[in-house]
């Protein structure tokens, strides 16, 4: 995406065109994920893919039509008959891909997103009444928001359906209204809690896998720069002045590997109000157990003490 980004801003610059299209559905074994995107210009310049080469050319030409008419479109791709000049998907997936004219405010948008990490959605009108086709709306969660599908209330029920949002993907917001909603997501937090020898092997699986990760013990022995030289984050305090500095958010994780209960304790009891999509203890079932308990004395429900993984790991 960052590859489609920076290549559209090249193209501004020229004061070029740009149209850009989407993979709003697949079916089958399609060649590109749901979001998909490739950018273009008349003058033949690309950036990014919808199929991996099977219906670039394709797509390639209904851009260059939407620049000229100024009009978006909805387009399918099914498998290819066995004539060499049809188009179609080898793999025997099927693909619809949506083409408009670059929103360049939107794109401005989503890109300062993208640029400062945080999380929202372009939601894309892709079915309804004449003249409401490639009406855009972005919305960010903090709040902001950029553009309108032509009427307040379903703006306002777009933008709700943005915050629930997980993954890209199309929606019915009424019978005549359906949208695409092209979600952005930080990149994934992972939070650990103890710089004990398994935080050190963790950090470099987590960051092999693209998480940012974030080490909180407030022992300097273990939380210390020497032992963890890749970590982005290292704070060397106790939980509570700790995540007062760290948002936890629904793309954090959080792995709590003391053993300590002074330490994991009073980490619990603020992770387990966080919306954070993944909370794992460490210890034997015995250790849990107890740790079970003294959370029910502190007066967490049974629903949130389930939020817990434990024992932690495989």
């Amino acid at each position: 995406m960052k590859d489609v980004i920076n290549a559209i801003e090249l193209w501004q610059d020229d004061g070029a065109p740009v149209a850009l299209a989407t993979v709003v559905q697949t079916w089958g074994s399609a060649p590109r994920q749901v979001g998909a995107k490739m950018a273009l210009t008349p003058d033949g310049r690309l950036s990014g893919s919808v199929s991996g080469g099977c219906v670039e050319g394709a797509v390639f030409d209904e851009g260059v039509e939407a620049l000229a008419q100024q009009r978006p479109r909805l387009l399918h791709f099914g498998v290819a008959d066995e004539t060499a000049w049809d188009v179609g998907l080898a793999c025997g997936g099927t693909i619809e891909v949506f083409v408009e004219p670059l929103d360049t405010a939107v794109f401005a948008f989503m890109r300062d997103l993208i640029q400062r990490d945080e999380a929202g959605a372009a939601i894309t009108v892709i079915r309804g009444p004449e003249g409401t086709l490639g009406r855009k709306l972005a919305v960010s969660r903090a709040g902001g928001q950029v553009g309108t599908l032509g009427d307040a209330a379903l703006d306002e029920q777009a933008a709700a359906a943005a915050q629930r949002a997980v993954h890209p993907h199309r929606e019915q917001l009424t019978d005549e209204v359906e949208v695409f909603l092209d979600v952005v997501r930080p990149a994934p937090r992972l939070v650990m809690v103890g710089g004990v020898h398994i935080a050190v092997a963790l950090t470099s699986l987590a960051k092999t896998l693209g998480y940012h990760t974030t080490v909180v013990d407030p022992r300097r022995a273990f939380g210390s720069a020497e032992r963890f030289p890749h970590v982005e984050e290292l704070i060397q305090a106790w939980p509570d002045e700790a995540f007062a500095q760290v948002e936890l958010t629904p793309e954090t994780a959080v792995a709590l590997l003391t053993h300590d209960p002074k330490i994991d304790d009073p980490a619990l009891k603020i992770i387990l109000e966080k919306p954070v999509f993944y909370v794992g203890a460490l210890g034997s079932r015995k250790t849990h157990a107890k740790r079970v308990e003294r959370l029910r004395s502190y007066g967490f429900s049974e629903a949130q003490i389930a939020r817990i993984h434990g024992p932690i790991g495989l």
